[in-house]
């Protein structure tokens, strides 16, 4: 499995075969961009994807031939549309994942109760959730996720053992938090892009183009196109045979400490 201790490695040796021809005059300066660009390439992909393990192993789906899938939704709880969310799901008797930020949990503690009393996950998604947060030093990422666990403590009386990662990207910072932390990191093998996909059919078709056993789908439940989809995708889900089961179930993995 390529990872990023393994392409450190293969990378050294390239290096070093491609000094010793450059100094007799066998090939080209040039190979070390060319290496370079290269690493650069595939630093950014193991960074990008969390479902390659570049950095660090995250769960993303299930494997199994069981018609069950789980989905998630992430940076909340948020005033707008959190409570129509968990409306809805309550609606269809299903429980999902929240992978809160610790900031937003601290303003609306109300609806992180909610959603505890509701029977869904809870998982921690750092404090901030900020756009600098994979440049953070992982003592800093540490503090952001114990703030996170502390907030989340104080109102449901237990600790988070899942953690998503912002934006899905991880880093050898990151791997050292969530180890000292004893986290689980969980990411995801449908992201539906509701961020960025504001259309409701274009967001529907995209969730619903293809349902595999074992799918953990990535929402965020601050996106208003989700909470107009989300009754659809559920009956289609249903519709197509499959029980949309807890995360940790799904995963068989404990959520809370």
């Amino acid at each position: 499995m390529l990872n990023f201790r393994n392409t450190n490695i293969i990378f050294s040796l390239l290096l070093l075969a491609i000094a010793w021809f450059s100094t007799r005059g066998l090939i080209s300066y040039w190979y070390f961009a060319w290496l370079l660009i290269a690493y650069s390439l595939l630093l950014f992909y193991g960074s990008y994807f969390i479902q390659s393990g570049f950095f660090m192993n995250s769960v993303c789906s299930a494997k199994t031939m069981k018609k069950e899938i789980a989905i998630s939704f992430d940076d909340g709880p948020v005033e707008n549309y959190t409570p129509e969310v968990l409306s809805i799901l309550k609606q269809h008797n299903i429980q999902a994942a929240f992978f809160c930020i610790g900031k937003n949990v601290a303003a609306h503690s109300t609806l992180l109760q909610q959603i505890h009393n509701d029977g869904h996950v809870i998982g921690n998604h750092s404090f901030t959730h900020s756009p600098w947060f994979d440049l953070f030093s992982h003592k800093k990422m540490s503090v952001e996720l114990t703030m996170t666990d502390d907030t989340i403590k104080k109102i449901t009386g237990f600790k988070p053992r899942l953690f998503r990662p912002p934006y899905g990207v991880t880093n050898p910072m990151l791997k050292k938090a969530v180890a000292t932390g004893n986290y689980i990191s969980v990411g995801w093998s449908m992201r539906s892009y509701d961020t960025v996909i504001k259309d409701e059919k274009k967001l529907l078709k995209r969730v619903t183009r293809k349902i595999k056993p074992g799918d953990v789908f990535l929402f965020h439940d601050k996106c208003l196109s989700t909470l107009k989809i989300l009754p659809t995708f559920i009956q289609f889900v249903q519709q197509k045979g499959f029980d949309i089961v807890r995360l940790d179930k799904l995963l068989d993995i404990d959520a809370h400490e």
